[in-house]
């Protein structure tokens, strides 16, 4: 069977191919609709680049001298590091080393769950408090404002036991998996004993 167009038929044909390849106004507005990002959608598509900020701003620091109680570039404690890398992202968290061991989700402690930008607690005893932290950066190692060192420095988690390196307790993450909510950090009012 032969099909033979008629000069009607050929006109609806351009017609219909123009409206759409170029969209008549009606279907322009519902592909518009279409192409409207979800509303957490950058929050999810930027969980990545959040957490590389966090660890971009905490090796900004190495090298910065260690100062009990001091929280700026100047200086810091192993606290006051946290909450300065964290404020400067918008993130509040309290100033102690013991009262940031209590915010976000506690993780256990295995290094295969850790993502970048979590917090890691440590003490002098398997059952001491909370005397340090420091911020997972990746690959096993931290970033931490160390008294022994006397500066900023980033350090393997799995160093070998010292009378002088504090023990590994475990993780709190201050960003949900997908980073679209910040955890719960509610601050807890300072006893006035910074960790470090």
């Amino acid at each position: 069977m032969t099909f033979f167009a008629t000069t009607r038929q050929v006109r609806l044909a351009i017609v219909l191919c123009t409206v759409v390849s170029f969209g008549a106004p009606g279907i322009a507005r519902a592909q518009a609709v279409d192409s409207t990002p979800k509303p957490f959608e950058a929050f999810s598509n930027s969980a990545h680049s959040l957490r590389d900020s966090v660890v971009a701003m905490a090796r900004a620091q190495i090298g910065k001298k260690y100062r009990t109680g001091v929280t700026s570039p100047k200086g810091f404690d192993c606290s006051g590091l946290i909450q300065y890398v964290m404020a400067a992202l918008k993130l509040d968290v309290p100033r102690t080393a013991k009262q940031q061991a209590t915010v976000g989700l506690a993780i256990n402690r295995d290094t295969s769950r850790l993502l970048p930008g979590d917090l890691l607690t440590f003490s002098k005893g398997k059952k001491g408090t909370v005397s340090h932290v420091g911020i997972y950066i990746g690959e096993g190692k931290f970033i931490h404002a160390s008294s022994v060192a006397g500066r900023v420095i980033e350090s393997p988690i799995d160093r070998p036991a010292s009378p002088l390196i504090k023990i590994w307790r475990g993780a709190r993450r201050v960003l949900t998996l997908d980073d679209s909510v910040v955890a719960a950090t509610t601050a807890a009012p300072s006893t006035g004993i910074k960790g470090g």
